[in-house]
């Protein structure tokens, strides 16, 4: 473990100085093995903040040594013991609350108010409930025969290579670490190209806790870095969250090694408001739901609304108001509402849909918000939230995931038409229902092909909630006890004779 006391520093520019050019490999910060980095942007200005290790098979084969070295004893420790351990990183992540999220604003353009330091405590809860959950790693009795003893037990897998996306960093390293270390396994993180930093930190600063090599971490891009990772013969265990194309490239590597993987791929959720739904709910649920503070940067983004038609026009109406009423701008401001898009590839991406939909027959764009003023936000990344009507659900922008801030919403006349319409899509992961009937909520419930589904509440995922999706939205749950037993460890059969 890091010798050194780390203590917090509210200062992301310097922090983020501080970070650059490093791994994190067998607790200690380390540099790519070529030399070799790329730069990391803040995407509120178009300026470089920092640079990160640029990580080839060789800093891999690296981390995965240093991970299958540490494995052993790791595995050996008391399981509470390690819960212990893994909780005792979650005290010490929420004293850095406020740095972790002042750092993930800055390299990610999420607005510190609305979304980073919601994401900063959140990561360390997750740590702390997993830590929790040592004593859980039990398996069952087998009743056999009389003269037989028959049992089952769990077993950590070994290294698990965890590569995870930019929008919420921090979070999603967290729901595949802490379950992934109280099982007993240990882990070599690949960072996401755009935001290695707060991961980084993180990184270093449970290092402080837990022994060298059981928590290692990389940046650098997916062919390079992420490839390797998947394909080394001592990772046995593989969990992603990004794309669905990657997820299939990262699936078909972990079947020529016959390991398995957790996949929480992309989405297009639906949300359907029927005639009697309370409105003022519906509305607050859909700007929740969108992730309009998060620039609509989530897998589960509202990003297809059916609104029954008694109600569709006072809906878009009362949307847009709420939405024209938040603030666009500097990330790190606490007035900020809304901050950035994550990179220029994004940003071309989510405004060429942007300009798909206004050129759709039919269709109208009501843009929302307002541009930040400010000439160091010329080069910002920041995008005008978008809701379109007159759309509909076979369109581009209904059954494409966009990734941005951009939602169509969809009149419909019968509960079964909205019902058809939310289920046709290639992905699956989560859905809401607004209703006050109770046998319409739970007869949707039943009937929505998603893997999240909520009636009259859109909430985030947290620490508790089996989270992933059906479809095309992925493979495997998270962020539950479920997860941290059916996919961390492995479960073994012994019979004992004794006749």
């Amino acid at each position: 473990m890091l010798t050194k006391t780390i203590t917090p520093t509210l200062d992301p520019f310097a922090l983020a100085k501080t970070l650059s050019n490093n791994n994190l490999i067998n607790g200690t910060l380390v540099k790519a093995k070529s030399g070799k980095t790329f730069p990391i942007i803040n995407p509120a200005t178009g300026e470089e903040i920092g640079v990160a290790a640029a990580s080839e098979a060789a800093d891999v084969d690296a981390a995965v040594k240093s991970a299958k070295k540490a494995q052993k004893e790791w595995a050996k420790m008391q399981p509470r013991d390690r819960g212990k351990l893994v909780a005792e990183c979650g005290r010490l992540l929420n004293d850095h609350q406020e740095e972790l999220g002042r750092l993930v604003a800055l390299e990610t353009g999420k607005a510190l108010r609305t979304e980073s330091r919601v994401e900063a405590s959140v990561v360390a809860d997750i740590f702390t409930f997993f830590g929790g959950l040592g004593g859980e790693l039990k398996g069952e009795t087998l009743p056999l025969k009389n003269d037989v003893l028959g049992m089952t037990i769990r077993e950590p897998i070994g290294v698990v290579g965890a590569i995870i996306p930019w929008n919420v960093p921090m979070m999603l390293m967290g729901l595949k670490i802490a379950p992934a270390l109280v099982a007993g396994n240990t882990v070599v993180v690949k960072s996401a190209e755009e935001a290695p930093l707060a991961v980084l930190r993180i990184c270093e600063i449970v290092n402080q806790v837990l022994p060298p090599g059981v928590f290692n971490m990389l940046s650098g891009d997916g062919p390079e870095c992420g490839g390797p990772l998947v394909a080394h013969p001592d990772v046995k265990k593989v969990t992603f969250t990004g794309s669905v194309e990657t997820g299939k490239i990262i699936y078909r590597g972990a079947a020529e090694k016959l390991i398995p993987v957790t996949l929480e791929l992309g989405g297009k959720s639906p949300m359907i408001i029927m005639g009697d739904a309370d409105l003022d709910k519906a509305i607050g649920g859909a700007i929740a739901g969108m992730r309009f503070t998060r620039q609509g940067q989530s897998c589960t983004a509202a990003s297809r609304i059916f609104v029954h038609e008694s109600l569709h026009d006072k809906f878009v109406n009362a949307l847009k108001a709420k939405v024209d009423a938040m603030k666009m701008g500097d990330p790190l401001d606490e007035k900020t509402d809304i901050g950035t898009i994550i990179s220029p590839e994004q940003f071309k991406k989510v405004n060429k849909y942007i300009k798909i939909g206004e050129k759709t027959k039919g269709a109208k764009a009501l843009a929302c918000s307002a541009m930040p003023e400010g000439k160091k936000f010329k080069k910002g990344l920041f995008v005008r939230p978008v809701i379109f009507t007159g759309m509909t659900n076979k369109s581009k922008l209904a059954q494409e995931e966009i990734f941005g801030p951009v939602t169509c919403v969809i009149k419909f006349k019968t509960y079964e038409e909205a019902l058809e319409q939310a289920n046709d899509s290639v992905f699956g992961l989560a859905a809401t229902i607004w209703t006050k009937d109770l046998k319409t909520a739970l007869d949707a419930a039943h009937k929505l092909e998603a893997g999240f589904v909520q009636v009259n509440q859109n909430v985030v995922v947290s620490a508790n909630l089996s989270y992933g999706g059906v479809k095309q939205s992925g493979l495997g749950k998270e962020a539950s006890l479920e997860s941290m037993l059916e996919h961390f460890t492995h479960k073994k059969t012994i019979l004992i004779n004794m006749g």
